[in-house]
């Protein structure tokens, strides 16, 4: 079935003949079940929604990681699929896990960094619940320590 407005095709879906039975595109519903995170899960139109395996490793990541935020996080980066190809999304999700830095403002920069084939610009500072290194500032006397150039 085809929606068309003037000469521009605006819908196309699948006619389903039989009685009782549904055509979904998840895609349609992301906007909705972000209203309602906590329908992810139960939502009919996501149930056999087959998505890279990447999208399940980075779900569990922010599970452990993000507590409640967790399934908004999810479906703002699955609501990319609107806009890019899941290729580009999935590329962005594995990258973004390899950086140890995940989560939505994450993966959208690494995708706008791949669609504008530049280098993603990430700034770490907003991503609090990632490991932080502690370097503490060097003094004169630390030099103290290290030995002289006679004794080696």
């Amino acid at each position: 079935m085809l929606v068309v407005a003037g000469a521009e095709v605006i819908a196309r879906h699948e006619r389903v003949y039989g009685r009782g039975e549904f055509i979904f595109d998840p895609l349609h519903y992301l906007a909705l079940i972000e209203q309602k995170p906590g329908a992810l899960d139960q939502a009919a139109p996501l149930q056999n929604w087959a998505l890279p395996e990447g999208f399940q490793r980075i779900r569990r990541l922010l599970e452990a990681r993000m507590g409640n935020r967790r399934k908004r996080e999810l479906i703002q980066i699955m609501r990319l699929m609107e806009v890019f190809a899941e290729t580009v999304i999935s590329a962005a999700v594995n990258d973004a896990m390899r950086l140890g830095a995940i989560g939505f403002d994450t993966v959208k920069q690494l995708v706008l960094a791949r669609v504008e084939q530049r280098p993603a610009q990430l700034d770490l500072p907003r991503y609090p619940y990632l490991p932080a290194a502690h370097v503490r500032m060097t003094s004169a006397a630390d030099y103290g320590v290290l030995p002289s150039r006679d004794a080696a």
